[in-house]
Formats: structure tokens, sequence, C-alpha cells
């Protein structure tokens, strides 16, 4: 019998587009033998579509007719009800259940799916998801939390400083005291290179952060390492058990790696991250490599990350120090060209991935979660404060 897996993409967030490519390089992948793929789109004004004809990536080049030849959902909000029902039904109301799912697969890069906040819903009704939980999600999210978890830990993190935008206007005197030029200036919680800029000098500094200021209220700004060399590790598995693929140097055409580094190299716009310029596996000693790949697995036990992600790393060249930069919850493409290159191919990824979940689902569902006696027909003397007897 088929598994019904409910691919969630698109979202309310700056990475849509990137999501939409990330996804539908998962639905070709998915054994069509084992499993049923349901297209879960989230449009840029929230709503959700199911249909086949979300399967095809040169469909969204004209969204109006997209949506209007595909079926509007929605999901109840009762704990263990995991039909899809149709928005609009007839005037009678019937054929309102469209199917169900077993399994969510969310690849919903930045706000509202690589935060936490998908991952809050499905827990809320009780559906299985692939992918770090609803804590390490949020956590991960944000570049600031993130780092003060990593430096707690003591794992090497570049210097940072960190505020909200509307107390740079109050107190940025205070604040350029700090800096130390030149930086690198990011949104708090933004992937895929969005709002990142350098600065070095105090009139880029100010431009930097008001573009920052478009996409987060929190601001994070770092030393900026030169020369550097950056290296991504993907980690495969959860807390019992992980493993880390070959390493990756991204190849940026400045200073930094951009968006268009990214997902616009030799004008590849419909191949996501993967059409990034690259070196695999990284040319690095053998004892850097193992350093890189140990703190992978370190940052994902300590942010209790689940599934796959992708760990970034910077290299301060001239010192030879190593720095853990951030992490990815929900890579682009899912970082299956690093494991294709650790030789395990899209498909058998994809497998680990589902069978990960059904076993975080199952270790969830032994836990224990509220107590069956009600205390209000308990004899009220014998209630105290924080007895749970």
């Amino acid at each position: 019998m088929k598994i019904n897996i409910g691919v969630f993409f698109g979202g309310k967030s700056v990475e849509h587009e990137i999501s939409v490519i990330s996804a539908i390089q998962v639905m070709k992948v998915l054994e069509k033998e084992n499993y049923e793929v349901i297209p879960i789109y989230i449009s840029k004004d929230g709503k959700w579509y199911n249909g086949e004809n979300l399967l095809e990536i040169d469909n969204y080049k004209n969204l109006k007719k997209l949506l209007s030849n595909s079926i509007e959902i929605n999901m109840s909000s009762i704990f263990g009800d995991n039909f899809i029902y149709k928005t609009k039904t007839n005037f009678l109301g019937q054929n309102k259940i469209l199917t169900k799912i077993d399994i969510a697969f969310p690849i919903l890069h930045g706000t509202y799916g690589e935060d936490g906040t998908i991952q809050g819903f499905f827990d809320l009704k009780g559906i299985s998801y692939v992918g770090s939980d609803l804590l390490s999600s949020a956590v991960g999210m944000d570049k600031i939390i993130s780092k003060m978890i990593l430096k707690s830990n003591e794992i090497p993190v570049v210097d940072f400083i960190w505020f909200y935008e509307k107390e740079w206007y109050k107190n940025k005197d205070n604040f350029i005291k700090k800096i130390n030029f030149p930086v690198i200036i990011k949104p708090a919680n933004l992937g895929s290179s969005i709002g990142i800029s350098k600065a070095k000098n105090l009139s880029e500094l100010t431009e930097a952060i008001e573009f920052a200021g478009n996409f987060s209220n929190k601001i994070l700004i770092e030393k900026m390492i030169y020369p550097l060399k950056e290296i991504n590790c993907s980690v495969l598995g959860d807390s019992e058990k992980s493993f880390t693929s070959v390493l990756e140097e991204p190849i940026s055409s400045g200073d930094i790696l951009s968006y268009e580094d990214k997902y616009f190299s030799k004008g590849n716009n419909n191949k996501g991250i993967t059409s990034t310029k690259r070196k695999i596996p990284a040319d690095l000693p053998k004892e850097m490599e193992n350093k890189i790949k140990e703190m992978a697995k370190k940052t994902f036990k300590i942010f209790g990350n689940s599934g796959v992600v992708r760990i970034d790393f910077i290299i301060d060249e001239k010192k030879n120090e190593v720095f853990v930069n951030e992490i990815n919850t929900i890579p682009g493409s899912l970082s299956f060209y690093l494991w294709e290159a650790t030789n395990k191919k899209f498909p058998e990824l994809l497998n680990n991935l589902i069978e990960i979940a059904l076993k975080k689902q199952r270790e969830k569902e032994n836990l224990k979660i509220s107590y069956k006696k009600n205390i209000f027909n308990l004899d009220p003397k014998s209630l105290k404060m924080g007895n749970k007897n």
C-alpha cells in the first residue's frame, strides 16, 4: 500500500520561488511505486492549492493561469484529521474530501516554513512530518540565537553584534563604537543570502542596515573575514545517529556568496541551489575536513535537528581558523547533490528522510503529554501547587 506524502511548498516568503524549485525536484524523484505524491502549493497570499499541474516548473511562469487550473484546499484544526478538503464544493456541499496525507514533507524555505511555523501546525494536528521539529527549526532560522547557542557550547563563531532595527536609530553612536570595519550585515532570520551586504565605512553601513531592515526587524553585524573560504557540509540523521556528507566549496563572484551566485549561475534559473558554482569535494587538508565534519555533527546534535540539514562554515585562511556560519534546516534542493557525491542517490536520501520522520513520530507518541485524571474532580484539599500525583 502506498504512503500518501503531502509535499508543502511555496509559502509567504521571499524564498518562495526557491521553495518551488526544491519541491518539484523532490516530487519528481519520490518513488511512485511506494509513494502517492500530493503537491500542496501555498501561494504568496497564503492560500493552499492542489493539482497535477503544480508538478511542472514551466507552469509557474503564468501563476494566474496555474492557480485557476488548480484546486483550492484547506485542512481542519482537529487533531488526527489528516484529510485535505476542497475549499469550494457544489451547492450541496458534496465531494468535500479530496484526499488524505500520511506524512507531511515541508519544503518551505524561510519564514512561515523553515522557522517552525508549519512544524507547529503539524504538531497540533498530530501529523508525522519530515525534518526538524518546531524548536530546532525556530532556533536554526534565527542567526542571532543560533550564534548565542553555538558560542555557549564552545563552537567557534565569527565576532558579532546585533540589535533591533529601531534601536539602531536611537543608539547609533553606541553601536558604531563597537564596529570595526569591514563588516557583513544580515537580516536575522532569512536564508538564500537575501538582504545581506558588506560595508567598509559608515555610509555603506547605514545603507546596508536600511536594506536588511526591509526583511527583518533584527539585524546582525559580523566581522568580515578576509581572505576566507566558505565550506558547506550536510548532515543526515537524528539525535541518536547522524552522518556527514562530503564537503563543498561554493564559489562566489565577490567577497560574499550572493543570491545570484546561488541560483542564477550560467543563467540556470530553474535548478535552484544546484546551479551554484562549487568544488565537490572541497580541496582541504584531511585534518581540516575531519574537524569541520565533527563540528557539523556536534551542531546538529546541539540544535536537536532531524532529517537533513546543511551547515555552512567559514575558514579564515590567514589564521587557518574555522567558524560555523549558519545552519539551514530545509536546505536548497535538500543538499541532494552533496549526498550523491557521498554515494547516496536522491531517491535513497528521500527514503531515509521518510523513515526518520516515521521513527520520530513513534517516539513522540510514547511521550506522556497529559494526565488521565481530571484534577477538577479531585478533593480540593488534596490539590497542592506543583503536586502532579
